[in-house]
C-alpha cells in the first residue's frame, strides 16, 4: 500500500517517519520529498507498506494527529495522473 503523509515537520527526516510508521508493520520504503532548487523538504512524504491492513491502521492513527506542532494528513495515495507531453 502505497500512502500519503502530508504536512509534515519540515525537521522530520527519513529514519523519524519510518520510526513513526514501523509501529504499525514492515516499511517497504518511505521518502520525505524536497525541493529540486533549495534541498528543503516540501513538507510532504509516501511511505509504502507491504501489508494493506497494517498501512490501513497507520492511516486510521496517524490521520489527524499531531506530531512535531503539525497536524497530519495521511491517506493512501492516488495513482500520478499522466502528464501532458509538450511540444516545442
Amino acid at each position: 500500500m502505497n500512502i500519503y503523509v502530508g504536512n509534515l515537520s519540515y525537521r522530520m527526516n527519513n529514519e523519524d517517519l519510518e520510526e513513526l510508521f514501523a509501529k504499525f508493520g514492515a516499511v517497504k520504503s518511505c521518502k520525505i520529498i524536497n525541493d529540486r532548487d533549495t534541498g528543503r523538504s516540501k513538507g510532504f512524504a509516501f511511505v509504502e507498506m507491504d501489508v494493506d491492513s497494517e498501512g490501513q491502521s497507520a492511516i486510521d492513527e496517524l490521520n489527524g494527529k499531531e506530531i512535531e506542532g503539525r497536524t497530519l494528513k495521511v491517506n493512501e495515495a492516488r495513482p500520478r495522473p499522466p502528464r501532458e507531453r509538450r511540444t516545442y
